[in-house]
């Protein structure tokens, strides 16, 4: 068990002292995280420190019930939701802000990078066909977990998961090519 389980579990049966040494612990990794989110958009006024303050502000009291992998991608899914909030705030300021985000898959390589904030509506659109498929693009691309973490997480098997990440890039291709 990693120090950051050990703080996690720590936290979850209440040791409040915990949460000091999970920042520090943390701090790294989450702003490494934070840097990849913001690589691909234009220059944004967001920082990644600002990030890493919202998903710790957005996951106090949560940590405690997670371990390691998923706090990660817990944290990259706030971090996501936060500049999507941003972009949105700024698009509404500034007709046609031209935000981009790359997608680094085989497939999704050959299109144009998508506007981020299409890329949130198709993102919406993956949930409602199959959440499954969705949490593993959340947990796979924004959250840069490995494919054997998703399935521990979301307990099914490694080829379940190998599908779903196949299915999700289909649709994710299609439905930014329109």
């Amino acid at each position: 068990m990693t120090e950051i389980t050990q703080l996690l579990t720590a936290l979850a049966s209440g040791q409040a002292e915990a949460r000091d040494r999970l920042y520090t612990l943390l701090y790294p990794e989450l702003k490494r995280l934070a840097r990849s989110h913001l690589a691909g958009h234009a220059p944004m006024t967001l920082e990644p420190a600002a990030l890493i303050h919202e998903v710790w502000l957005k996951s106090a009291g949560r940590e405690a019930a997670l371990h390691r992998a998923q706090f990660f991608a817990h944290a990259s899914k706030v971090m996501r939701s936060v500049i999507i909030d941003h972009l949105r705030e700024r698009h509404a300021d500034k007709r046609g802000a031209g935000a981009q985000v790359t997608l680094s898959t085989t497939a999704l390589e050959q299109l144009a990078p998508p506007d981020v904030l299409k890329l949130d509506d198709v993102m919406q659109m993956l949930a409602r066909a199959d959440d499954r498929a969705h949490q593993v693009v959340e947990m796979r691309f924004f959250g840069g977990l490995e494919l054997e973490e998703i399935a521990e997480l979301l307990g099914v098997s490694v080829p379940t998961i190998k599908r779903d990440w196949r299915k999700a890039r289909a649709f994710l291709f299609d439905a930014l090519q329109t």
